[in-house]
């Protein structure tokens, strides 16, 4: 079966419940073969991808554009690129392991496996997690568990949960302030201008063309931060400077909203984003493993994108989101916060779900699903995701369940576009919570095969999306 051309999947899916799963074992101990990460050298199409030349990373000018290196670019993009170290815990928090369960879904008559899955779909690494258990992590060419997957656009809300952080510790005073107010730099500008508030939710008003063309503002945007092509800093945001309707009117996404609030989050705490995210996320969950972010001319961080870390601390990342920012017992992000960033106000319907997207809502750089159960995720490249399903007591009990999936999605594949449990609908059809809302969105993004006025805004590379494959997996 032929694979597209694609850049490669991360693959995390977290399903965060307090319900009953095979028996775990902890990290530290002895782990079978049942229980450990299971590693491949090859995937579907490994020729195209570079396996007889061991996967090569190429340089500043291939590594996006020529498949050849798709593998190993976006697991080492901090060595083609300047990025700041953000160091790990002391200590890493303990995940426990459960032998892998059988995972499999009926399709059209025929059954399939989580190995078919893989067998179909250029996935670099696949993780799948209840609770703080482990019960899937595979990788694919060639790669492991100690190295480091770029994020794309998933720091777009690692940067907001930060500025939450900030407001909480009174290094900024109000989501409503104008950005001029803490990047003087700005002042007369029209991003300067424009609330905090405004930008998390991409609706500011100025003009930024982000179509994935290859000569749009986003291009301007990354040849001045993490490309390093031109100066960096507040001159990387200042060419955009035409407010062409009323700002808090109408979502536009535009990734240089997010930079504007690195530049202002940078100053408010007085040091590197990167440094603020190390003391106040990073090693309070645990991380087992030193993560970097790409940096600009003058050492700043580019919060629209380019987090790099191992497949498990993406885990931590989630469990944490999905738990409203307490890490076992310890209030890590304002919980007020998280829930603010993850619902749409009635006051701003220009920020529902069905609007910004047929599928999506946006709040403080977060995906909001539609429902009355509140649930968002964290989107990158080719549909890279994290969905969060947070704890809900009234239907769970006293300790309530939360539901979390993420999956790279800098990949294209091939073959089947949905999968359902057999048993019942699977977690991503709850997730979404209607009918065949699953069934419609891979209809919607198959037959695409360039940038969509639609799904457009949930994109983040110029590389066409031709095909994509949703799993609705069941554990069994």
């Amino acid at each position: 079966m032929k694979v597209t051309d694609a850049v490669l999947v991360v693959a995390i899916a977290i399903l965060l419940t307090a319900c009953a799963g095979p028996t775990p074992t902890r990290d530290g101990a002895t782990i079978s073969e049942q229980t450990a990460p299971r590693f491949a050298a090859g995937g579907p199409d490994a020729e195209g991808y570079g396996v007889r030349d061991g996967y090569p990373i190429g340089d500043r000018s291939t590594f996006f554009v020529h498949r050849l290196f798709f593998v190993g670019s976006q697991s080492h993009l901090d060595e083609i690129f300047e990025g700041r170290v953000i160091r790990k815990a002391v200590t890493p928090s303990r995940l426990t392991r459960a032998m892998e369960p059988a995972i499999r879904w009926d399709f059209q008559g025929e059954a399939f496996t989580l190995d078919n899955y893989l067998a179909r779909n250029p996935a670099t690494g696949l993780l799948i997690a209840r609770g703080d258990t482990i019960y899937v992590e595979r990788y694919q060419y060639g790669r492991n568990d100690h190295q480091r997957f770029t994020s794309h656009s998933m720091a777009k809300t690692v940067t907001s949960m930060l500025i939450g952080i900030a407001i909480a510790e009174g290094r900024i005073r109000s989501v409503d302030d104008m950005a001029a107010v803490y990047v003087p730099a700005l002042a007369g500008t029209e991003y300067g201008r424009t609330s905090l508030r405004h930008l998390l939710q991409m609706s500011s008003g100025v003009r930024f063309v982000e179509n994935y063309s290859g000569t749009d503002d986003l291009t301007t945007l990354a040849a001045s931060t993490f490309l390093q092509w031109s100066d960096g800093g507040v001159a990387a945001v200042t060419p955009f400077n035409e407010r062409v309707r009323g700002s808090g009117t109408l979502f536009a996404y535009a990734s240089v909203e997010t930079q504007v609030l690195g530049l202002v989050l940078r100053r408010a705490v007085g040091r590197p984003v990167a440094s603020y995210l190390e003391e106040k996320i990073w090693q309070p969950i645990g991380a087992e493993a030193d993560a970097t972010w790409l940096v600009d001319r003058e050492g700043q961080e580019a919060t629209y994108c380019c987090l790099n870390a191992v497949l498990r601390d993406y885990a931590r990342l989630g469990l944490l989101l999905a738990k409203d920012g307490n890490w076992r017992g310890r209030q890590v992000i304002p919980a007020a916060w998280i829930k603010d960033a993850t619902t749409v106000r009635v006051d701003q319907p220009h920020l529902r779900p069905g609007v910004v997207t047929p599928y999506f809502g946006y709040g403080y750089q977060t995906w909001i699903f539609a429902g009355e159960r509140r649930m968002f995720a964290l989107l990158g490249v080719r549909g890279q995701a994290i969905f969060v399903d947070p704890i809900s007591r009234a239907r769970h009990g006293p300790h309530g369940c939360a539901q979390a999936a993420e999956w790279g999605s800098r990949r294209t594949g091939s073959g089947r576009p949905l999968a359902r449990s057999r048993a019942r609908p699977g977690w991503l059809s709850r997730l979404l919570r209607q009918p065949g809302a699953v069934e419609l969105l891979v209809q919607e993004v198959r037959r695409r095969d360039g940038p969509s006025p639609q799904l457009g805004a949930v994109r983040d590379d110029p590389v066409p999306l031709q095909r994509v494959d949703v799993v609705d997996l069941f554990v069994q």
